[in-house]
């Protein structure tokens, strides 16, 4: 099924104006900026947040020129804070693509973030809503503090599921949470149909980290990341989180510490990658997302009349945890 097909759908025109906005924003006549921003540029995604931003403001109004806005500010937000990120974790390459810092350097990588920040800033005050560029403000203070406690969290012995979902909570959730807030927001809805958006964007943002660390369980080039990559990087996950606590294996858990303090190897991250498939890991995290799901759809029901939204939203929702990359 073309997943994407059917979510662009309700929202054809107006991803089209956003598109043509956006990319009007990575523009500049600066030789050097330009440069960088034309890179940035080559590096289209999918535009998940985006629609989900607009789907959710044409479920509860009509999108408008504050949603337009609001949508390019979140992006420039969310592609800031991965270029930011990409300098921090010493990424050289972004989904198939060289990071900025490694096509430039980290100082040209810094300063362009700074620039997508402030310019976010920009197009959020043309908004003219107090409400929707506090919750930028405050999705970018989020965001760091999910980045902060993520460091600090590797040195951290203790190995839980609730930190996990306290880090993707502050990190991925937080952000699709605001999309889906201030889509709504845009479009003049209640404080109760605000907090409902807020918590289906949130069970989205869950489901799309749940899978992205699934995928780093397997060799998948095209995600541009190799296998065991969230190990090498100090990470440990959903899958191998369940199962080390659900065998209560002490060797496991040693190499576990090991992830946390960056000093295992690759032999070694391979063993935890085999002893977390052979455990259920995969399986469990698998039944977290589609419990996730479910209580999603729960949302669609109740609170999306129009069936060309609906039909929309659940194909992004399907999309999320289907998706191959």
């Amino acid at each position: 099924m073309d997943y994407i097909s059917v979510i662009k759908q309700p929202i054809i025109a107006e991803l089209d104006d956003f598109i043509e906005l956006f990319e009007k924003t990575l523009s500049h006549s600066d030789g050097l900026l330009g440069q960088a921003l034309e890179h940035i540029r080559q590096r289209t995604g999918k535009r998940m947040r985006p629609m989900l931003i607009l789907l959710m403001a044409k479920n509860y109004g009509q999108i408008c020129d504050a949603t337009l806005h609001a949508a390019v500010g979140l992006e420039l937000l969310h592609t800031a804070s991965l270029i930011h990120d990409d300098v921090v974790d010493e990424s050289a390459e972004r989904r198939g693509q060289s990071s900025v810092n490694e096509a430039y350097n980290n100082k040209v990588a810094v300063l362009v973030g700074d620039y997508m920040l402030s310019t976010a800033l920009l197009h959020m005050s043309f908004t003219h809503s107090e409400p929707i560029i506090r919750n930028l403000a405050e999705l970018g203070r989020t965001l760091s503090n999910g980045e902060i406690l993520q460091l600090s969290n590797i040195q951290n012995q203790e190995i839980s599921e609730q930190v996990y979902y306290q880090v993707i909570k502050q990190k991925t959730a937080a952000l699709f949470e605001t999309c889906a807030a201030v889509g709504v927001q845009s479009v003049g809805a209640t404080d109760v149909q605000i907090q409902s958006a807020k918590k289906f964007g949130q069970n989205i943002g869950i489901i799309f980290q749940i899978r992205d660390d699934i995928f780093d369980y397997y060799d998948k080039s095209e995600i541009g990341k190799p296998t065991g990559n969230d190990m090498a990087e100090g990470k440990l996950t959903l899958p191998v989180i369940y199962a080390l606590n659900s065998t209560g294996d002490q060797d496991m858990m040693a190499l576990a510490q090991k992830v946390k303090f960056g000093t295992i190897n690759s032999d070694e991250i391979a063993r935890l990658v085999q002893f977390t498939k052979a455990n259920g890991g995969i399986e469990y995290a698998d039944k977290c997302m589609w419990n996730f799901h479910a209580e999603s759809i729960a949302y669609l029901d109740n609170e999306v009349q129009d069936e060309d939204v609906k039909r929309s939203l659940r194909a992004y929702l399907d999309f999320v945890i289907e998706r191959k990359l």
